[in-house]
């Protein structure tokens, strides 16, 4: 399988050969619904535990505490619903992060004009939460924290053990966002010790239209929709069969094979840094240094937007974004680069750069060599711009 010049693997990857050729029997052969009596159909639900077992083995928690949804959107979406509608009576306070997904940010936004109180925590100039913020901001009526795991624009890991102690410590539920980093770095949802905690398929090389919440067997939600008995009272609605299985796999090969691409994809991520920054003047990296994805690098390139980058960058069949692929068609600014301190002008040139498994080196020098051309073009007629 041959991808040249992606650099979008945070919006989304394409499907594993393995992975297409395990669901592909489930769409023709393997079609009976799970929820009839007969031998076939009990042979397909046999199968889709199966794959509930490797998803679970992924994150280290019991089969029976995953629930397949529809993508990583309905299952934050799931999370916080569910849990603010189970636990109104107790209290209408929810804290999250200001460099929330808009999967979990629109949602927390919503609730504020129906009457629950969200507080966003600020981050500092890497993207880094301070623990000691959360503890300052709990209070009696809080029931759900939400803090994402690892940033999808720059890739920032947050300390989600330690709020979790915290969260824990005023009996407060902790929901993470797990999107970005599940697949890509050790996510130990036990160690952890989170409540919650939502996945997606396509962002590990699995199909599309299919994702997990994972839920401590402790933990009770009301459910976002209704219908039949599936997902144990949690989901209703006939299973996503070639999906779940889809999903299965994709678990299964990045748990297996995610530590050794980390291995050779970080030195691939680092030596595109340092060629840039040695190439491009005037050139800012947005995020941790350290505390941060292996395959992310988010720049902002000052004195010209993101936008036309990527457009001139598309010319040569070169494909990556300015920052999260479900806000990218907006005009403004990244709230999550606002976040960081940026000025607007600035959150305006950036360009987030995610690598992936069909990376090469050959991907790299192609990078090296066509984007500061088109920098130094685009700055020649930028009234802003004076050469140092």
């Amino acid at each position: 399988m041959k991808i040249t010049n992606y650099f979008d693997y945070n919006a989304t990857t394409p499907t594993d050969p393995r992975v297409l050729e395990a669901m592909t029997p489930f769409f023709i052969e393997h079609f009976h619904n799970p929820s009839s009596y007969y031998r076939q159909a009990a042979q397909v639900g046999y199968e889709i535990e199966q794959s509930r077992q490797r998803v679970a083995k992924l994150i280290n928690v019991r089969s029976q505490e995953i629930f397949f949804t529809s993508g990583g959107t309905e299952s934050d979406n799931l999370a916080i619903f569910g849990v603010v509608n189970r636990l109104s009576a107790k209290g209408n306070h929810i804290i999250t992060s200001s460099i929330e997904h808009p999967a979990v940010s629109n949602v927390c936004r919503y609730l504020e004009k129906n009457g629950y109180r969200v507080s966003y925590l600020p981050v500092d100039q890497t993207g880094l939460l301070d623990p000691e913020a959360l503890e300052k901001t709990i209070d009696s009526g809080t029931i759900l924290v939400s803090i994402m795991h690892a940033n999808n624009e720059i890739g920032t890991i947050q300390p989600v053990k330690e709020l979790c102690e915290i969260a824990h410590h005023h009996d407060v539920l902790f929901h993470t966002d797990a999107v970005q980093s599940a697949g890509k770095i050790q996510v130990n949802a036990a160690e952890l010790g989170v409540d919650l905690l939502s996945l997606s398929s396509h962002k590990i090389y699995g199909p599309k239209g299919i994702g997990v919440l994972f839920k401590k067997d402790s933990v009770e939600i009301d459910p976002l929709i209704f219908g039949g008995s599936q997902e144990q009272d949690v989901r209703a609605g006939t299973e996503n069969v070639p999906g779940i299985i889809g999903m299965g796999k994709a678990a299964e090969l990045a748990r297996v094979e995610g530590p050794s691409e980390a291995k050779r994809i970080g030195p691939l991520r680092d030596r595109l840094q340092q060629e840039l920054t040695e190439r491009i003047p005037e050139i800012l990296i947005n995020g941790h240094t350290e505390k941060r994805l292996f395959n992310t690098l988010n720049l902002s390139i000052k004195f010209i937007e993101g936008e036309s980058i990527l457009a001139l960058l598309d010319q040569e069949e070169i494909s990556l974004s300015s920052g999260s692929a479900c806000s990218s068609k907006s005009q403004d600014p990244s709230p999550v680069l606002l976040s960081l301190g940026l000025k607007p002008e600035d959150a305006r040139g950036s360009l987030r750069i995610s690598l992936g498994k069909y990376n090469t080196d050959r991907d790299i020098d192609t990078l090296i060599e066509k984007l500061p051309g088109i920098v130094e073009k685009l700055r020649k007629i930028s009234p802003f711009w004076t050469e140092k």
